[in-house]
């Protein structure tokens, strides 16, 4: 059932070409309403026990880490927030805008960064990554979406990751053209090392750096730049999973789930601009306010300055409007 907006702002009805094809590329990034759950009673979650008890040890772990906060050097601190940083872009500006919805072009070091970087954030290699996240905008909020919503906020925050995937998840994500992840040699690479690449990445540099420069311990430099910074990586990934699709306005598309979360959009650093983002998902700064709380957007764009990006996609501003203005919930004007 859908809900029509009883408030409109005063934008001016343009449509501009080209709108209700979906969007300016050939990526199955496009919600699809063809899709059909299937009938009869609901598959029984099949529990993965060994990542629950690897999620739990390692949130034990970051608790921990914050413990023990006050016996870290300050560079040590400096350095889990630099860590932090590099990781969530590896997740933000590599697998999410330029590998998932191919929002705009990244010259080789760039996308060789990002995909160290992606490494350090541990969360599936950017083929796999990108693959779901397809999933997850054709069949949004449905049984084929990997986190749905609909299923609750610990389901969708982090419960997807304890069950075995749903049938429908698994076979949509098979028919899903990727030829374009298959023929790039930096995410088939990454793929290829991805284990030692992660235990280099993700524990071993974070740990080793300030234990070989400033003699910090290595049970110091495991737990807090290590355990701590991913876990807090994880979490705020998840959050745009979760939070984002159930808390916050609507202006774009009041039929979606997916919100507006400043939360989200700090924590995420600009991955919090959630209903705009699924209303324009090829849209290289997932909003329509460019890099204001959005340091995803500011990264891209000083490596577009460096000219080492270039072609970002951007959803005009009529576009926009006109979308606000159809399908909105009026807080674009009240806001």
């Amino acid at each position: 059932m859908t809900t029509t907006p009883t408030t409109k702002c005063p934008y001016p009805a343009v449509r501009s070409q080209g709108e209700e094809e979906g969007v300016p590329s050939s990526l199955e990034d496009v919600f699809d309403d063809r899709y059909k759950e299937r009938e009869g009673s609901k598959r029984q979650r099949e529990i993965v026990w060994r990542n629950v008890i690897l999620m739990s040890l390692l949130h034990i772990g970051a608790l921990y880490g914050f413990i023990i906060l006050p016996s870290a050097s300050a560079l040590t601190l400096v350095w889990s927030v630099v860590c932090f940083y590099i990781s969530a872009l590896g997740v933000t500006a590599g697998a999410h805008r330029l590998w998932s919805h191919r929002s705009y072009k990244a010259s080789l070091p760039l996308q060789i960064f990002l995909a160290v970087a992606n490494s350090m954030a541990f969360q599936n290699d950017i083929y796999e990554w990108a693959r779901d996240h397809r999933v997850h905008h054709k069949y949004s909020e449905t049984d084929a979406d990997p986190h749905n919503a609909v299923r609750g906020f610990f389901f969708a925050h982090i419960g997807w990751l304890l069950v075995r995937k749903h049938p429908d998840v698994i076979e949509r994500g098979r028919k899903l053209e990727l030829a374009d992840l298959k023929a790039d040699k930096v995410v088939m690479f990454q793929k290829k090392y991805y284990k030692s690449s992660v235990v280099v990445m993700c524990f071993g540099i974070p740990m080793l750096v300030p234990w070989y420069l400033w003699g910090e311990s290595l049970w110091v430099g495991y737990f807090i730049p290590g355990l701590l910074r991913y876990t807090i990586v994880l979490n705020a990934t998840w959050l745009v999973n979760s939070a984002a699709h159930m808390w916050g306005n609507r202006p774009y598309d009041i039929n979606i789930h997916p919100r507006e979360n400043k939360f989200v959009t700090f924590s995420a650093i600009g991955e919090g601009f959630h209903n705009y983002h699924h209303t324009f998902p090829y849209d290289y700064s997932t909003s329509e306010f460019g890099s204001k709380l959005n340091l995803t957007t500011c990264f891209i764009d000083f490596m577009c300055f460096l000219d080492l990006a270039k072609d970002r996609k951007k959803a005009s501003r009529e576009l926009v409007q006109a979308r606000a203005q159809r399908t909105g919930d009026g807080s674009l004007c009240n806001g």
